[in-house]
C-alpha cells in the first residue's frame, strides 16, 4: 500500500513513509509500503513494510514509557475515531491514534558504532560529527560510548549534523541536555534489551515533541527504518556488517552509482523480497511474534 486516502479527513502531511490525517483531536498516523533512501522516495515499496513500522513501534513505545511519555494513544482500529469512509482493511496493523504536539525541529541521532557516514567521515577527517576519535579504528568497531549526535529536521532537502551547543543555542540548555540525557537513556534501555535478543543495535534516531512543556516522545521508534540492526552471532570489527535494516538498500543504490541526485533508480524484484524478509524477519526477533502476512 503505497497510499491511503480517506475523502472526510483533512489531510496533515504525507511525509517519506507515513500518510498523516487530522482526527478528532489527534492525528491518524497511518504507515504505508513506501521507502525512501537519501532523502527522496523510491518508486517501488516494500510489501507488509508499514505493518512491520507501526507494530514495532507499538511495541518500543509501551516498554520506554517509564523513560519518556510518548504520543501514542491506541493501534486498536475500534478505538479510533474513525469515519464512515475510512477503509478499515487498509488501515489495520499500519496505523496509530496519536496526540498532536508541539515538534522540536531535530532528529536527535545516538551512534555506537563507526558504521556508515560516520565511517566516511571518520576515514577523511578523524571526527564523527566533528568529535575527534581516537586514531586506528576499525570499521565497525564499537565507540567505547554511544555518541548523541543531532541533525537538523529538514521539511526538504538534507538534514544537517549539528553540534549539542548548536541545538542548545536553538532550545535553550536545559531542554536540549533533557533531549540528549533521555536519547541516551532510550538506546541503552534497547540496547541491552537487544542483546538478550542476540542483536546489535547500532544506531538510531528519536524525534520529540512538547506537550504542555513536557517532552514527548513521537514519530517511530526502534524500526528498521529509523535503526541499524546487526546479528550478534555474525558481527566482527573490522568488515562490512549484514544487517537488518534499511541499509541494505542503500547500499544497493550506492552500487547503482545513486545517492540523491536526479530520478531514483527502479529496485529489482529481489531486492524488494530481500528488504522484505529483513524486515519481517527482525520484526519477529524482537518482538518473538510472527506478523501474520
Amino acid at each position: 500500500m503505497l497510499t491511503c486516502a480517506i475523502p472526510s479527513l483533512s489531510l496533515f502531511r504525507r511525509g517519506k513513509v507515513r500518510d498523516i490525517y487530522f482526527l478528532d483531536r489527534g492525528l491518524l498516523f497511518i504507515a504505508t509500503d513506501r521507502i525512501s533512501a537519501f532523502d527522496a522516495i523510491l518508486p517501488e515499496g516494500i510489501p507488509d513494510k508499514g505493518r512491520v513500522l507501526n507494530g514495532l513501534s507499538v511495541f518500543w513505545f509501551e516498554k520506554t514509557t517509564d523513560i519518556v511519555r510518548n504520543h501514542f494513544t491506541t493501534a486498536r482500529l475500534a478505538e479510533m475515531p474513525l469515519p464512515d469512509d475510512a477503509d478499515q482493511s487498509q488501515l489495520e496493523g499500519r496505523s496509530m491514534f496519536v496526540r498532536k504536539v508541539e515538534i522540536i525541529p531535530f532528529e536527535c541521532v545516538v551512534r555506537d558504532y563507526l558504521v556508515g557516514s560516520a565511517w566516511r567521515e571518520y576515514q577523511e577527517h578523524g571526527t564523527v560529527c566533528g568529535s575527534k576519535l581516537p586514531a586506528g579504528m576499525q570499521l565497525a568497531d564499537q565507540f567505547s560510548e554511544p555518541l548523541f549526535t543531532p541533525s537538523t529536521k529538514a521539511e526538504q532537502g538534507h538534514d544537517q549534523n549539528v553540534s549539542f551547543e548548536y541545538m542548545a543555542n536553538k532550545l535553550g540548555k536545559m531542554l536540549a541536555t533533557r533531549i540528549k540525557q533521555v536519547s541516551l537513556d532510550l538506546f541503552c534501555f534497547a540496547r541491552k534489551f537487544l542483546r538478550d535478543r542476540k542483536l546489535i543495535l547500532v544506531d538510531t534516531k528519536f524525534e520529540f515533541g512538547l506537550e504542555h512543556g513536557e517532552l514527548v516522545l513521537v514519530d517511530e521508534i526502534f524500526t528498521p527504518d529509523s535503526s541499524r540492526f546487526w546479528k550478534l552471532e555474525t558481527y566482527r570489527p573490522g568488515t562490512q556488517q549484514e544487517g537488518l535494516d534499511k541499509e541494505f538498500v542503500r547500499e544497493f543504490l550506492r552500487q547503482a552509482h545513486w545517492t540523491g541526485e536526479g530520478p531514483p533508480p527502479h529496485l529489482p524484484a529481489e531486492i524488494i523480497e530481500k528488504t522484505r524478509a529483513r524486515y519481517l524477519h527482525v520484526f519477529d526477533l524482537i518482538t518473538k511474534q510472527h506478523l501474520e502476512v
